[in-house]
Order: C-alpha cells, then structure tokens, then sequence
C-alpha cells in the first residue's frame, strides 16, 4: 500500500474510532457482559446484513451466533466468555474498512468476516495495520490471503472456505468423470473476480482432462435478460454449461435456458446457495443441476446432524453453508485462543496458523502456509426444488 494510502486509512481510522458507538449501521453484542473486560473475550462479527448479498451475511451470523452461545454455555473459553459485537458492512467494502476500524476500538481479539471476497479485500487494510486476525468464512478468491504483487502470505487473514482454483477444479473434475461432458460452454459473470477466477480454473481442469470448450460467454451485475446468449448455446448443443456466478443472476438465467428448451446439465457454484434459486428459477429448471458447496445439512456426521438441530431449533429454518462457516470460523478461532493459552491478538495470529486436522461443521481442515483450510468439498444437486448431496471430492 502507497505511503499516502496508508495516511488516509489512519485518518480514517482516527475519525471512527471517536465515534465508534455510530458506526456501520448500529451494532449488537452476543453474549458476555458490556462493559466487563476482564471476564469476556470480545469478537468481532463484521458481516453483510443488508445490501446486495445480505442473506449470506445473515445465514453467518446465525451461525457465529448459535457458536459463541454454544461456547459460552459450556463455560466459555480461557475462562472467560466470548461476546460477540455484530456490525453490518452493507455489502460494501468501503464500509467493510470503517466497519473493521470501529471493532478494533472494542479491543476485539479477532474479527469474523466479512463474506464477500470484495468485502475482505476493504476490511484487509484496517486489520493488518493493527495485527488482528480476520477470519473470513466464505471468500473464496485465491489472493483474500496472498498479496498478488509480493506473493506474500497476508499474516492477518484466515479462511475456513475452500477457494477458488478449488472450487473450479472440483466442478471440471465432477462434469467430466460423474456426468461424461465432453464439451462445454462457460457462461460466466465477467463483472465479478469470483466468476472469472471460477471460470479460468474451470477451463484449465476441464481441457486437461481432454475436455473442449466450446464457447465463453458473459453476463454482470444486475442483468435478467440471458435470452440472446443462450440461444447461441443452445445452438452449440454442448454436453454441459458452466455458470459460475451469484444467484441473483444465475436464477434468471437457469429459468430462461430451460424455457428456450436447453436441457443439458448445468453446474456453478457456491454462490448458487440461496433459497431464491428455487423461488426465481422455480423447482422443474433446476432439475439437472449442481453447485459446489462446503457442506450438506444432509450429510449424516453426527456433529453436522447435531448442528443442524441445534441451529433449526434456534432460528427455525435449515442452515445452509454460509451458516455452517459462521459456526465453524469461531470454533477454530477459538480452538486457536485454547493453543495460545491467552486472549492476545497475535498469539492468537501464531495458534490458527498452526491449525491441524480442526473437526468443523464443514469438515476436517488444516490451515496450510496461505492460510487456506485443506479440506473436502461437496457438489449438490438440485432435485424437484430440494438441495441433495451428490458426492464429496477430496483435495
């Protein structure tokens, strides 16, 4: 970062830490007591509670919720409490920094989100400058915690998500061996890193495995209308199309394909995961297609079938993956707080570094030299409106 840039951020900083009560929208504290910092362990949740991608911050925050309550009631941690303090970012990574910026102000030890990749990116700054770890539960972009130009490892930034040359290697590996695609089209929203990320490892895995593409095609933010490409595609008679993008494209998208009598598989991504596919793109579209995901609330692990009860019984309504990394980003942070030994930022930083064979919610996970979690992903399939677990993928 420019010499300059960095005095704006501290401006910045300075500015919101004086009214830091005010920021981001209001706040609200999880567990622990206000005001009594010897007995609590403050974490920050910075996450997208309203805006463009407001369910997938929600859905987390259910889920770090339902941990920290879980954690406390079993005695907490280090002999303290955790409290979370909950902020809302907007969807916006400006707002993600001031976000950041007025949590540092709460002594948090660690901060959880945001969601989006884009999100992290403006959180980033505010918590490498003060040397709190973030952990970021769902962005999947491959430089979240490896600066592009120095290659460095970014040594505040923690994923529990898989990312994305996983991601996009995961799908090209299950339409080749588990739905025999020969050729195929990527239909990619080119408006996001995410989606063209996806798309490059898609295309890599894909024709090394002497698959052909047939044809790329493009879609950004905020379009409903596919029909003009779709007829291209649909003219290419592909054995598979790739649609890695946000469901509030991808739902449009999907309905419009089927009712231009595109009948061919169609996969994506875990950007997918939203009840609004099946209310856009209705039940019979969605037959025939797959997304990665980090989890089933399907899979039969005892420890993911208690979640799911324990998180259902709260909030009534099933947790989808957004929720299970929620839950699983504090309960690595806070198997790293027991490996330190004591509530400090940069011991902390040290533990979830050194983090090995982590039980989750989404899976057996270490933390490798990029702070990235080696683990296993899942494809789901989507069945008469329902989300099944088709198969789980090793790394």
């Amino acid at each position: 970062m420019k010499s300059g840039k960095k005095v704006a951020m501290l401006v910045i900083m300075l500015f919101i830490l004086s009214i830091a009560a005010g920021c981001g929208g209001g706040s609200q504290e999880t567990g622990g007591n206000a005001g009594d910092k010897a007995d609590t362990i403050n974490v920050g949740i910075n996450v997208e509670l309203s805006g463009g991608v407001a369910s997938y911050g929600t859905n987390a925050r259910d889920g770090a919720v339902l941990a920290i309550e879980e954690i406390n009631k079993a005695g907490g941690v280090l002999d303290k409490q955790l409290k979370g303090i909950e902020r809302d970012c907007k969807s916006i990574a400006d707002e993600a920094m001031s976000v950041s910026a007025a949590l540092i102000g709460e002594n948090i030890v660690a901060q959880i989100g945001p969601l989006t990749s884009g999100d992290v990116a403006g959180s980033t700054p505010v918590m490498m400058e003060n040397k709190v770890p973030l952990i970021a539960p769902a962005a999947t972009a491959a430089n979240v915690t490896v600066d592009d130009k120095t290659g460095k490892t970014r040594d505040y930034i923690f994923r529990v998500c898989f990312i994305d040359p996983f991601q996009g290697t995961l799908m090209a590996q299950f339409a080749t061996d588990n739905l025999q695609a020969k050729n195929a089209v990527i239909y990619c929203d080119n408006s996001s890193d995410y989606g063209k990320g996806l798309a490059e490892y898609f295309e890599k895995t894909f024709t090394e495995n002497g698959g052909v593409i047939l044809a790329k095609e493009g879609f950004v933010k905020d379009d409903r209308d596919f029909r003009a490409a779709l007829t291209k595609i649909k003219g290419l008679n592909p054995d598979f199309i790739y649609v890695p993008g946000y469901y509030q494209e991808v739902a449009p998208l999907i309905k419009q394909a089927r009712e231009l009598g595109i009948t061919v598989p169609m996969g994506g991504c875990d950007g997918w995961d939203s009840p609004d596919m099946v209310s856009v793109a209705g039940n019979e579209a969605l037959n025939n297609t797959y997304f990665t995901n980090h989890y089933s609330s399907q899979d039969k692990d005892p420890k993911v079938v208690k979640f799911v009860e324990a998180f259902k019984a709260k909030y009534n309504k099933e947790p989808d993956a957004f929720a299970a990394l929620g839950y699983d980003s504090v309960q690595i942070m806070v198997q790293a707080l027991k490996d330190a030994g004591e509530a400090d930022p940069v011991k902390l930083t040290e533990a979830l570094a050194k983090i090995k064979d982590f039980e989750g919610i989404t899976g057996k996970m270490s933390i490798d030299e990029q702070h990235n979690p080696v683990k296993a992903g899942v494809v789901i399939e989507f069945k008469d409106g329902k989300q099944v677990m088709n198969t789980r993928i090793q790394p």
